[in-house]
């Protein structure tokens, strides 16, 4: 009789993942979490290899975290640009719709970098979003508007004491760099009043006009009626270069329609005589700088974009006296980071404007600054009345060091990909950040938006990195961009919001 072998299973090469089940085996019924901790090299050297790197380095500005590995998201245009070796041009651009955390974001930058070293100079606050925020960091709030403060574009500012402090090519270079942003200052002002830029020999009359005028006036600043006056008085200098051929009666019908546009930027005109009267406070070149220009409605478009334009420029004016100063070994070198927000109102102020935003976001990375610009949407930015113009606003987004996109509506879409490489995925998040917010049956009040604090970080044509920015308990109260709608103030017995009061 023969016996036939009893056949066995062979018992699995690898446990599965919560043990061998069977009595006695070990057979976990759940797996814990386990809590994930992070450090540098240098402090947890003796887990590895239990360690593992993340994909970015932990230089710049921290930011959040990663959403998708949990990690310290570090970044900002300087330190990327600089420091790391990230990006090739210190500059981000911050998209998103309203109310999910662009300010926030770019401030948590300001903060960060403010404590590299890097100075802030937000260049035109409309909301404001940033005054808390400077005044905190000690720095200078300069406030301008009707019966706040003027800002003079004919002031060379401290180029010239500069210029007395220099010899040489330096000194040449500081006064006319001063002298050419005049000239494009005043050329910018008469394309929004216009609508259309001034022509070539209007131009060439007033580059002309302030070097008279800076004869007339050698230790002090003139302001625009001084200019006005010199157009009238039609000295010989700027009679040849408008090509009056010896006839004062047609130099006069040259500059007739120049001179009705100097007297709209006078007391009366449709700028209201901010850039009339001479500058209320200098700007400062070793703290930050915010120009809160709150004060000026909504409903005067071309006055914001105006004194936003003349901020820029008197902003940009500092650094370059800061620089050539440095160059010289008269002062420390300092670098600076630019915030240019809501770019679409100035964009849209007239024909030629988007030239002159181009010039800036050009000439960042040569000047040692940092620039973080600002809008909504690629709409606002594409939404211009010329092709050759919209052309060179997106060129903004595509020759930016690094994009960061908040909450977009899916129509975005196409357009955005035109100017940065996104995958379907990564579009697909941000449609889903600005999806409106729930309403808390529990509270009775809103939730707060699915998209708020998230942002995309794209470096060219890399995987974009999503964050979740989040606040510290110091930053909250300079963070608030709805402060008027939490103060409340009691008429009789009826509790009233102060905003909407």
């Amino acid at each position: 009789m023969t016996r036939t072998a009893k056949k066995t299973q062979p018992p699995p090469r690898r446990a599965p993942s919560r043990g061998w089940a069977g009595a006695g085996r070990g057979r976990a019924g759940g797996i814990p979490v386990v809590k994930q901790w992070r450090g540098s090299t240098s402090q947890v050297c003796g887990l590895w290899p239990f360690a593992t790197g993340a994909g970015t380095p932990m230089v710049g500005v921290p930011l959040g975290r990663n959403l998708l590995t949990g990690s310290t998201l570090c970044c900002d245009p300087i330190s990327w640009f600089q420091r790391a070796q990230l990006i090739s041009n210190p500059s981000a651009f911050v998209l998103g719709r309203p109310g999910l955390g662009k300010s926030t974001l770019v401030r948590r930058m300001a903060i960060g970098l403010a404590a590299y070293g890097v100075q802030p100079l937000v260049l035109g606050d409309l909301k404001p979003d940033y005054v808390a925020t400077i005044e905190a960091l000690g720095g200078q709030v300069i406030r301008l508007g009707g019966g706040r403060g003027y800002l003079n574009v004919l002031d060379p500012g401290e180029a010239r004491s500069a210029a007395a402090r220099l010899t040489g090519d330096a000194r040449v270079e500081v006064l006319a760099d001063a002298h050419s942003r005049r000239v494009t200052m005043v050329s910018s002002l008469l394309t929004i009043v216009r609508q259309t830029p001034p022509t070539d020999r209007e131009e060439t009359i007033i580059d002309r006009a302030l070097r008279v005028l800076d004869d007339r006036h050698p230790d002090t600043a003139p302001v625009m009626s001084d200019l006005l006056q010199v157009v009238r008085d039609a000295p010989q200098d700027v009679r040849l270069v408008a090509l009056d051929r010896g006839d004062r009666a047609r130099y006069e019908q040259i500059t007739e329609n120049l001179e009705a546009s100097l007297l709209s930027l006078l007391h009366g005109g449709r700028l209201g005589g901010i850039f009339a009267q001479p500058t209320s406070v200098e700007m400062r070149r070793d703290r930050p700088v915010v120009f809160d220009v709150s004060s000026i409605d909504d409903n005067e478009t071309d006055l914001q974009a105006a004194i936003m334009l003349a901020c820029w420029s008197t902003g940009f004016g500092s650094i370059a006296v800061s620089n050539a100063l440095a160059d010289a070994g008269l002062e420390p070198r300092r670098h600076y980071v630019v915030v240019l927000d809501e770019l679409w109102r100035v964009l849209r102020a007239g024909k030629g404007i988007v030239d002159r935003v181009d010039a800036l976001t050009r000439l960042n990375r040569t000047r040692g600054v940092g620039m973080v610009m600002v809008s909504h949407t690629m709409s606002d930015l594409l939404s211009l009345p010329s092709e050759e113009d919209r052309m060179k606003a997106r060129g903004f987004v595509e020759r930016s060091g690094m994009v960061i996109a908040g909450g977009l509506p899916s129509a975005e879409m196409p357009m955005l990909t035109q100017a940065i490489a996104m995958s379907r995925a990564e579009q697909g998040m941000l449609a889903s950040w600005q999806d409106p917010p729930a309403w808390d049956s529990r509270t009775g009040k809103e939730a707060d938006p699915p998209g708020r604090g998230k942002f995309l970080v794209k470096v060219g044509g890399r995987p974009g990195i999503p964050v979740q920015v989040t606040l510290t308990g110091a930053e909250g109260a300079v963070h608030d961009t709805n402060q008027l709608w939490h103060v409340q103030s009691r008429v009789g017995d009826t509790e009233v919001s102060e905003a909407a009061s």
